[in-house]
C-alpha cells in the first residue's frame, strides 16, 4: 500500500472502529477528520507537483523535481485520486457548513476530472511550444525552468541552502528531459504527435535556452544577485557550480531536446491542427471542453453561441467605426487601426509600461462604488523577460501567499515603436491587473479560511471568465470614453468570442490553422503574427480558450438575473464580494451558491 493510501484508509479505520464499538463518531470528530483530509490531500498534491509547491511559497520541497513522464508517476497520480474518493464516502456533504460542503465538493469534482483526464494519451505530448495558460507554470516545465531559474521568480535565491536546492533540481529536470524525448517516441508510434508548425516553435526554444555565453545565460541570473553576506569562498564555490551546471547540464539537454525535435520528430509530426485527428481525439476534446469550461455545453452550442456573439459585436463595431467618420468597411477600419501612425506613439519600453500605470490612475477613483471586497496584496507592472517574450502574451503572474512576492503584470514588448494604444490596453488592464485575475487571485490567497488547495485553485472558466467580465466594467470604471480604445475593448471581447468558433472549428469541424487565421483577421484588428500565435495557442492547448466567454456570459447572465429578481435591494459590491469570497468554483457551483445568496436577500 501507498503512502497516500495509507493516510486515507487510516481516517476510514478511525470511524470503521467508533461504529464496530457501537459508538458512531459525533459529527464535530468527523468534521475534524474531514479537516485533516483536505491537509492531507494538499499536502501531497504538492509532493506530486514540487514546482508548484515552490510556486506557493512552499519551501520544504524547493530542491526536488518529480518526474511527471513515467508510468509509476501517472500509476500514483490515478492511486492518490481513487483514493481520496474512496475516503469521502464516510462524509455527507449535507450536514456540513457551507463552506466545508464547498469543499467536499470540490474534491470530489477534481479527482473525478483527473479520473477521467487519466484515460487519455496527452501524457505523449510532455510540453508544446508555451506554457498551459490556464495552469501554473510547471505545466510547461521547458519553459517553467528558464523562469524558475532566472533568480526573477518564485524560486528563492536567498541562502546557500537556496543555491544548492537549485543545483539539486536541476539534476532531476535533466532526467525528465530525457523522459520527455521517451515519451514523445512513444507518441510518434501511435501517430499521438503535435502539428509541425508547434513544433518549429519548441526548437527555437529549446535552442533560446543554450548558452553561447554562460554569463548571459538566463540560469547565470542567480550569480547576479549573489547575496553581499555570502563568503567569498561561498562566492566562488557557487559561481563555479552554477557554470558547470549551465554547460554540463542544462546546455547539453536542451541541445538534446532541440536535436530530437528537428531530426526525428518534426518529420512525424502531424499537418492537421485539431486533436480530432488524434487517436481517440474526438472523445478526448470533448473532455477538453468539459474541463475548460467547467459545464456539460455540447460543441455545437458553443459554436453557435459564437458566432452569434461575433455578429451582435461586429454590428456594435460598426456603429463606433461611423461614428469616428471613417470612410471605409470595418475591415479597412482594422487596417487603419494597425498601422496608422498616431496609434504608435511609443519609442521606449518605459513610456508602455507607464501607459498601462495612467489606466489604473483612472479607475481607482471608481471602485469603492463596485467593489466593497479588496485585495491587500500589491502588484507591480514589468516589462517580460527577453527569454520567453517572444512566445508570450500580457499576463498576469499571481503573488505570494505570504506577501512577499508581488502579484505582477507582465508585458511582452519587442519593440515599443511597434505598440499599439488601441489593442486593447485599457481592457487588457482590467482584465490581467486590476479588478481581474489581481483581485481575484489574491482575495483567493489571502483567504486563510479555505483549505489551501482552495487557496490555490483554478478553474479556467471562473478566473478566465472573471477577467473578461471585469473588461465589461470598463465604461463603468471611467474608461473607454476615446473611440479608439473602446473599439479595442471591443477587440478584446470579439476576440474572446472568436474562440469559441476557431477552438471548436479546429478541434472537431476540420477548420485548418491558415483559415481560423484568416478568420481572426476578418472579425478583428489583429495582425498576421498575432493571429498565428493565437491559432497556434489554441492547437496547443484544446479547449482552454474557451473558458473566457462561457465563464463571462455566467456572470453577467447571474449580475442580470439578480439585479431583475432583487430590484432595489441588488448591490452590485456585494454581487461582486459573494462572486469572490469562496476561491475559484466551477460554473455551476458558483451558481447554485449564488442563488442561495440572493434567496436570503
Amino acid at each position: 500500500m501507498n503512502k497516500n493510501r495509507f493516510q486515507l484508509s487510516f481516517l476510514t479505520i478511525i470511524v470503521a472502529v467508533a461504529v464496530s464499538c457501537h459508538k458512531p463518531p459525533k459529527e464535530e470528530d468527523k468534521i475534524a477528520h474531514f479537516h485533516a483530509m483536505l491537509k492531507n490531500y494538499w499536502h501531497g498534491l504538492l509532493k506530486l507537483q514540487p514546482l508548484d509547491a515552490t510556486m506557493f511559497s512552499d519551501s520544504t520541497m524547493n530542491d526536488q523535481f518529480v518526474n511527471n513522464c513515467t508510468q509509476a508517476y501517472r500509476n500514483e497520480m490515478k492511486s492518490f485520486y481513487s483514493g481520496y474518493l474512496d475516503s469521502l464516502k464516510i462524509f455527507d456533504a449535507d450536514k456540513m457548513s457551507e463552506g466545508d460542503a464547498l469543499s467536499y465538493q470540490l474534491l470530489k469534482y477534481d479527482a473525478d476530472m483527473q479520473l477521467e483526464k487519466a484515460k487519455y494519451d496527452d501524457w505523449k505530448i510532455p510540453f508544446t511550444q508555451m506554457g498551459d495558460p490556464g495552469n501554473t507554470l510547471s505545466a510547461n516545465i521547458v519553459l517553467a525552468m528558464g523562469q524558475y531559474g532566472s533568480g526573477q521568480s518564485s524560486q528563492p535565491f536567498k541562502t546557500l541552502k537556496d543555491y544548492d536546492n537549485w543545483l539539486n533540481r536541476v539534476h532531476g529536470y535533466t532526467i525528465w528531459c530525457d523522459s520527455a524525448i521517451a515519451n514523445f517516441r512513444r507518441g510518434m508510434a501511435t501517430n499521438y504527435v503535435l502539428p509541425k508548425t508547434l513544433v518549429v516553435k519548441m526548437i527555437d526554444i529549446c535552442n533560446g535556452l543554450i548558452s553561447k555565453d554562460v554569463t548571459k545565460s538566463i540560469f547565470y541570473g542567480p550569480i547576479n544577485i549573489l547575496p553581499a553576506a555570502f563568503s567569498d569562498s561561498d562566492k566562488a564555490r557557487i559561481t563555479k557550480a552554477y557554470t558547470a551546471m549551465i554547460k554540463n547540464e542544462l546546455d547539453v539537454s536542451h541541445a538534446k531536446l532541440s536535436a530530437f525535435l528537428k531530426e526525428e520528430y518534426l518529420p512525424e509530426a502531424r499537418t492537421t491542427s485539431g486533436v480530432g485527428s488524434l487517436p481517440d481525439g474526438t472523445n478526448y476534446y470533448k473532455f477538453c471542453v468539459k474541463y475548460w469550461t467547467t459545464t456539460d455545453k455540447t460543441l455545437d452550442e458553443i459554436y453557435n453561441t459564437g458566432l452569434s456573439e461575433v455578429k451582435r459585436i461586429r454590428s456594435e463595431m460598426e456603429e463606433i467605426k461611423n461614428s469616428t467618420g471613417f470612410k471605409g468597411d470595418l475591415n479597412a477600419f482594422f487596417l487603419f487601426m494597425r498601422t496608422d501612425k498616431q496609434f504608435k506613439p511609443f519609442k521606449t519600453p518605459e513610456e508602455v509600461l507607464d501607459s498601462f500605470r495612467h489606466i489604473y490612475a483612472i479607475i481607482k477613483p471608481a471602485l469603492n462604488k463596485y467593489f466593497i471586497l479588496f485585495p491587500k496584496s500589491k502588484f507591480e507592472i514589468r516589462q517580460t523577460e527577453a527569454f520567453r517574450a517572444a512566445s508570450a502574451s500580457i499576463e498576469y503572474f499571481p503573488g505570494s501567499a505570504d506577501g512577499s512576492r508581488p502579484g505582477i503584470f507582465y508585458v511582452p514588448i519587442l519593440d515599443p515603436t511597434t505598440f499599439n494604444i488601441t489593442s486593447g490596453m485599457e481592457s487588457t488592464f482590467l482584465h490581467e491587473a486590476v479588478p481581474g485575475h489581481h483581485y481575484q487571485s489574491s482575495l483567493q490567497l489571502e483567504d486563510t479560511s479555505l483549505p489551501n488547495f482552495r487557496r490555490f485553485k483554478w478553474y479556467g472558466a471562473y478566473g478566465e471568465g472573471w477577467a473578461l467580465y471585469c473588461e465589461s466594467l470598463g465604461k463603468e470604471l471611467g474608461l473607454y470614453t476615446n473611440p479608439y480604445q473602446h473599439m479595442g475593448a471591443l477587440g478584446d471581447e470579439m476576440h474572446r468570442a472568436i474562440r469559441l468558433v476557431v477552438d471548436i472549428g479546429i478541434h472537431s469541424k476540420a477548420m485548418t490553422r491558415e483559415q481560423a487565421i484568416s478568420y481572426m483577421m476578418e472579425n478583428e484588428a489583429i495582425d498576421e503574427h498575432s493571429a498565428t500565435a493565437e491559432t497556434e495557442r489554441y492547437m496547443a492547448f484544446p479547449g482552454q480558450a474557451l473558458s473566457y466567454k462561457i465563464g463571462a456570459l455566467k456572470i453577467r447572465e447571474l449580475r442580470d438575473k439578480y439585479t431583475k429578481q432583487l430590484g432595489a435591494k441588488f448591490n452590485i459590491g456585494e454581487f461582486h464580494k459573494q462572486v469572490l469570497n469562496s476561491g475559484c468554483l466551477p460554473l455551476s457551483v458558483m451558481e447554485e451558491k449564488l442563488d442561495k445568496w440572493a434567496k436570503l436577500q
